[in-house]
């Protein structure tokens, strides 16, 4: 199971988002808290190490990494097929 938790560890390595990844809310747009492209990109990439996924293109969108919530979201519907 993927928890807020294990998205702000990984948000804590964003340069960006460093210093503020444990005061995000679930729901707060990381874009508005200074994600850019480039940050979102390496954000994916360490999602992908981290649980050991490959997002399909249909994960590829600015919404699918908007809100820690809307990444555990996105994280879970990976991992299920998988799972199954």
């Amino acid at each position: 199971m993927v928890t807020s938790q294990d998205i702000r560890q990984i948000l804590a390595s964003n340069e960006a988002l460093a210093p503020i990844a444990d005061q995000i809310s679930d729901d707060e747009s990381l874009f508005d808290r200074g994600l850019d492209s480039f940050g979102s990109v390496q954000l994916m990439l360490a999602l992908e190490e981290r649980f050991g996924i490959e997002f399909p293109d249909e994960f590829l969108s600015r919404k699918s990494f908007a809100t820690i919530g809307a990444i555990r979201e996105t994280v879970a519907a990976v991992i299920r097929p998988q799972a199954a």
